[in-house]
């Protein structure tokens, strides 16, 4: 049965569905204060959280997705431009190089004072650190404020990994030898970009390998480096996501479903999976178990029969031989092979 989440879950009228970001995030139209439009993602993140489980697990899912998506669109100064550009808002042609530098704005949110900002550039002038990182290592302000700001002053989106599922089919055109080695998790396509998310800019190689993946642009937000170590974790732990799901096209590369690699190997389309050294270790000792157990077995069998009919040792090796010796090619032959 088809459910209308977005009238059912969030209460927007059916004549406004699907609804604009403004409208599904259930915000003023061109909303511009950051802090309102975070705090109604992590509002409604949370209570369509609660349907994860339950029968409409996958459109949760879904939703959670757009609702991510919104966000970054409209936490995005260039994006959240362009977007109320196609929804009919005129602009101003404003000034470059205006936005307040996180030093200023932790001033005016009270977060440190003037002699403490100098301290703190001091000391990250000293070690080569980001200003984010000095004022977290000196404890004037934990690291999700400092990220949240950095990314203000970068102009770019801050998302919280906690609070946001990334799309698997994303995830599983990303090897887990890149991820690891760029510290970066793979979000979602929307708009024809990809979005990652990470502690700082990425590379320009891993944005040209991303492009080149993915056929198309690439776009970071900022993210804690706690929380995309975690995501990393969770995402590709060892023995997931070891080799990339190629996208042959870029219909696919934007998301239209495709068949999984189980469902393709299912229909004969597919490559099998990577034997890893435990599995093959561990097909090595299932197959000499079953040769074992099958002469031991076969000798006890055959003793049974020698005691009962009266009859020469020899049928016992000739029942080894009969049970045994199948068993045996069969496991060196064909299991061992496979």
């Amino acid at each position: 049965m088809s459910i209308n989440v977005y009238k059912e879950w969030l209460g927007i009228p059916e004549e406004q569905c699907p609804p604009d970001y403004y409208a599904l995030l259930r915000l003023v139209q061109f909303e511009d204060d950051e802090e309102r439009i975070q705090g109604n993602y992590r509002k409604l993140n949370g209570h369509v959280r609660k349907y994860a489980t339950g029968q409409y697990s996958k459109e949760s899912q879904d939703l959670m997705n757009e609702i991510a998506r919104a966000m970054l669109c409209l936490t995005d100064p260039i994006r959240k431009r362009e977007y109320d550009k196609s929804l009919g808002r005129e602009f101003e042609e404003a000034a470059e190089g205006d936005r307040k530098s996180m030093g200023q704005a932790m001033i005016d949110d009270g977060i440190i004072s003037v002699d403490q900002l100098k301290e703190a550039e001091s000391y990250a002038d000293a070690r080569g650190l980001e200003l984010r990182d000095a004022v977290v290592q000196m404890k004037l302000t934990d690291i999700e404020t400092a990220t949240q700001l950095y990314a203000n002053e970068l102009g770019i989106s801050y998302i919280d990994l906690n609070e946001t599922l990334p799309d698997d089919s994303v995830l599983d055109q990303v090897p887990r030898n890149l991820v690891k080695l760029n510290t970066f998790i793979p979000l979602f396509i929307d708009d024809d970009m990809l979005l990652i998310a990470s502690a700082d800019e990425p590379t320009p190689d891993l944005v040209d390998e991303l492009r080149l993946r993915f056929s198309i642009p690439c776009k970071y937000a900022l993210a804690t480096p706690r929380s995309v170590n975690q995501a990393i974790a969770k995402y590709y732990a060892p023995g997931m996501r070891e080799e990339a799901v190629e996208a042959s096209t870029k219909t696919e590369a934007k998301g239209v479903t495709r068949k999984s690699p189980k469902e393709k190997k299912e229909k004969g389309k597919g490559k099998p999976a990577p034997v890893t050294a435990e599995d093959a270790s561990q097909k090595k000792m299932m197959g000499a178990m079953f040769i074992c157990w099958s002469l031991i077995g076969s000798f006890f069998l055959g003793n049974f029969i020698v005691d009962l009919l009266k009859t020469g040792s020899a049928l016992t090796y000739l029942f080894m031989l009969l049970v045994g010796g199948p068993v045996t090619a069969w496991v060196t032959l064909v299991y061992w092979k496979k």
